[in-house]
């Protein structure tokens, strides 16, 4: 039976159980025949088959990121989908995958950061942990808290504490001079108290 037949959609199902449940299945066997097939469905003349085909294969990608690994460069592609569903599914899916295949992930940070800066807030908040992911990487680490700081600079105020608090994991002597010294700059511009606090938390822990 087609994995295509078991989608939300195809079961008349608005709901993404059927999907989660889907990818369960697929990555417990390690079946590879059916991740193959949802990345050849990503072109399917059905929007929404091509909307359950990355939700599958971003929820296999959390569970057992080497069945999808080999397919960075088609999520890489997908970075430039008019379909806004596909292109921060292709983001969570790259992701997940980050430390499965960082060269190729590496070698698209200028596509990723381009999608995410044009993209939605999701697209963005995953290619934010896509560069803290890279952090943790030595070979990677200094060219990703490079471009991981501009995202800090330049982040909407909601998302800031966020990235901040996410960042922490890779934080060293290294870096954590700049890091303070960007948060400290964003100070500024948060109103809300809450928020505030969070980010002064951060900084007080490397200071």
């Amino acid at each position: 039976m087609s994995v295509i037949n078991k989608l939300a959609s195809s079961l008349n199902r608005r709901d993404e159980v059927p999907n989660q449940e889907l990818a369960k299945q697929i990555a417990t066997k390690g079946d590879k025949k059916a991740v193959k097939e949802l990345i050849d469905n990503l072109n399917n003349k059905s929007k929404d088959i091509q909307n359950d085909c990355i939700k599958v294969l971003y929820e296999i990608g959390e569970i057992k990121p080497a069945l999808i690994a080999g397919y960075a460069k088609e999520f890489i592609a997908l970075l430039d989908s008019k379909n806004n569903r596909l292109q921060w599914g292709a983001m969570t899916a790259i992701n997940t995958i980050t430390l499965e295949n960082p060269k190729l992930v590496n070698g698209a940070l200028t596509k990723i950061i381009s999608s995410a800066e044009r993209g939605s807030v999701i697209t963005r908040d995953y290619a934010v942990n896509i560069l803290i992911k890279l952090c943790s990487l030595k070979q990677y680490s200094k060219n990703a808290f490079s471009l991981l700081n501009e995202q800090i600079l330049g982040s909407p105020v909601n998302q800031l504490p966020m990235y901040a608090e996410r960042a922490m994991t890779i934080i060293n002597d290294n870096n954590k001079n700049i890091f303070i010294k960007t948060l400290s700059s964003r100070l500024v511009d948060i109103d809300k108290e809450s928020k505030r606090k969070r980010i002064q938390r951060v900084i007080k822990k490397f200071s």
